[in-house]
C-alpha cells in the first residue's frame, strides 16, 4: 500500500553521469515488486529535471502511463550509449567546434577569419536532438496530465541574457507561476528546445534561444545559478520528494592520495563543473535539514499556526567518486574527442589520470554508462528499507495512512503557501508485455 499524497522525482544534472539515475530507477522497480506492492503504475505525480536529468525526467514523463516500460527503454538507451549519439565526435565535427576554440586560446581574435567563424561551443550536440526525437514524444506529457496520470513536469534552465534561473513547467490543474530573487517560473508547453537548453553544459554545448516572459533569451544548463534545486517540486505540490543525484554529495573522511602540481585547464574546468552540478544540491539539502531541526523544536500548538508544511525527502547519490570511475574509461572516447581533451589536460589512466572530472561529463560511452547504471542499482538496493518507508511499500493500508501522517519532514513555505521562502552488469527487470505507449502513437 503506497502512502497518500503526491510523490515527486527530482533528477539532477551531470552529463553522462546521469546514467546513474537509470540504475536507481531499475532498483526502485525491483524493490517495489519484492515488497509485494500490487499497484504497478507510475509512483511519481511530479517530475522535475535539470540538465541531463531533464532528459531522463522527460523520458519518464512521456511514458508515465507505463512507467516500467519507460525505465526499460531508458536502460536500453543508456546501456548502448555512444558519444556520436550526443555530439559530433568525428574529426571534422571536432575541428569545426572544439579545435576552433582551442586555437582561439592561443591566437586570440587577431585573425579576421576567426571573427567570421565565431565558434559557439566546444562541441556540437545537434545529434542529441535527433536522438531525443527518435526516443520519445515530449508532446505526450500534456495529454497524460489531462488524463490524470501526471500532475506536473518541470525543466530548469539558466538565462545568459538576464542571469536569471528559470523553471519551465506544465501542470494540470494549472498552478500559478512563482518568482524569487534571481529565479522564476514560466508556464510553458514543454518542447525539445527546453530540453536542449536545460542540458546545454556551459562552454561545452551551445546555448538555445527560448521565449520567457514575452521576450527572447539564450538559455544554458539549468544547474547554473540553481540556488534551490528542491524548490520547483515544492511549488508544484509535492508531499514527498525523491532526489537522485549524479555525483557524491559527501567526501570520505580519509584524505585522498594526490600528486600536488599546478592544475591544468581541464582540472580547473572539472572543478568548476563539479561546483555547478553538485554544490547547490548539497547546500539545499543542508538547509532543509536545518529547517527540519527548527520545526522539531516547535510545540504542537505553534506548528498549527506557522506557515510550514511537512515534506518527506529521500536522497540517493553515488557512493563512489565518478571521477575515479571515468579514469578507467577514457580510452572509450572517440579518438578526435580524446585528442581535443588531451590538449586541455585530460590524460593518463587510473590513479595517475588528470582532468577526469571534465571527461566524466562527456563520456557518453557504454563501458562508462553501464558501470554507472550498476552503481546506481546497488546504491538504491542498499537503501531498500528507506525506499520502502518513503513510498509506504509493504505496509498494510491502515499503517500506510498512519505513516503518511507521521514521517514527512518539514520544508519552509512562504506566506502565500506557494513554496519555499528564500531557502530552500545490472540485470534487466522483467516487464509485463505491454505495448510501448510512444510507439503506439506513431
Amino acid at each position: 500500500m503506497s502512502l497518500p499524497g503526491k510523490n515527486a522525482l527530482i533528477l539532477t544534472g551531470g552529463g553522462a553521469r546521469a546514467a546513474y539515475q537509470v540504475g536507481v530507477l531499475q532498483a526502485l522497480m525491483l524493490i517495489r515488486r519484492d515488497s509485494g506492492e500490487t499497484q504497478r503504475g507510475n509512483p511519481f505525480r511530479i517530475m522535475c529535471g535539470t540538465s541531463a536529468g531533464a532528459l531522463n525526467s522527460a523520458a519518464l514523463a512521456s511514458r508515465a502511463d507505463h512507467f516500467e516500460v519507460a525505465v526499460r527503454h531508458m536502460a536500453e538507451l543508456w546501456r548502448e550509449m555512444r558519444s556520436e549519439q550526443v555530439y559530433r565526435a568525428d574529426s571534422l565535427g571536432v575541428i569545426r567546434s572544439g579545435a576552433q576554440w582551442i586555437t582561439l586560446f592561443s591566437l586570440g581574435w587577431a585573425l579576421a577569419r576567426w571573427r567570421r567563424a565565431r565558434p559557439r561551443s566546444l562541441l556540437d550536440n545537434e545529434p542529441l536532438r535527433e536522438l531525443l526525437g527518435d526516443s520519445f514524444k515530449i508532446s505526450r506529457m500534456r495529454k497524460l496530465m489531462e488524463d490524470g496520470v501526471l500532475d506536473a513536469v518541470a525543466v530548469s534552465a539558466s538565462s545568459y541574457t538576464t542571469g536569471e534561473h528559470v523553471t519551465f513547467y506544465d501542470a494540470f490543474p494549472p498552478i500559478d507561476p512563482w518568482s524569487r530573487s534571481q529565479r522564476s517560473a514560466v508556464r510553458a508547453d514543454l518542447t525539445m528546445d527546453h530540453l536542449m537548453a536545460s542540458s546545454a553544459i556551459p562552454f561545452v554545448f551551445p546555448a538555445v534561444r527560448l521565449e520567457a516572459g514575452g521576450r527572447p533569451h539564450y538559455f544554458g544548463d539549468g544547474t547554473m545559478r540553481q540556488a534551490a534545486p528542491i524548490s520547483p517540486a515544492i511549488h508544484l505540490g509535492a508531499d514527498r520528494i525523491l532526489v537522485v543525484g549524479a555525483g557524491r554529495l559527501q567526501e570520505p573522511v580519509q584524505p585522498r592520495d594526490t600528486i600536488v602540481e599546478y592544475p591544468n585547464l581541464a582540472q580547473i574546468a572539472g572543478h568548476a563543473m563539479s561546483s555547478i552540478f553538485l554544490d547547490a544540491l548539497a547546500v539545499d539539502i543542508e538547509r532543509l535539514q536545518r529547517i527540519n531541526r527548527t520545526i522539531d523544536l516547535l510545540p504542537l500548538e505553534a506548528r498549527a499556526h506557522t506557515p510550514l508544511r511537512k515534506v518527506d525527502i529521500l536522497v540517493i547519490a553515488p557512493s563512489q567518486r565518478i571521477d575515479d570511475i571515468a579514469a578507467r574509461h577514457l580510452w572509450a572516447l572517440p579518438p578526435a574527442v580524446r585528442a581535443m581533451l588531451r590538449a586541455l589536460g585530460v590524460y593518463g589512466r587510473g590513479r595517475t589520470a588528470r582532468g577526469t572530472a571534465l571527461a566524466s561529463y562527456l563520456l557518453f560511452e557504454s563501458s562508462f554508462t553501464r558501470e554507472l547504471i550498476h552503481l546506481g542499482f546497488n546504491d538504491a538496493l542498499a537503501k531498500r528499507d528507506e525506499v520502502c518507508a518513503f513510498f509506504g511499500w509493504g505496509l498494510e493500508p491502515s499503517a500506510a495512512q498512519d505513516e503518511g501522517r507521521q514521517i514527512r519532514l518539514p520544508y519552509r513555505i512562504d506566506q502565500a503557501g506557494q513554496g519555499p521562502a528564500d531557502q530552500t552488469g545490472v540485470p534487466s527487470l522483467p516487464v509485463q508485455p505491454v505495448d510501448d505507449p510512444v510507439a503506439a502513437t506513431e
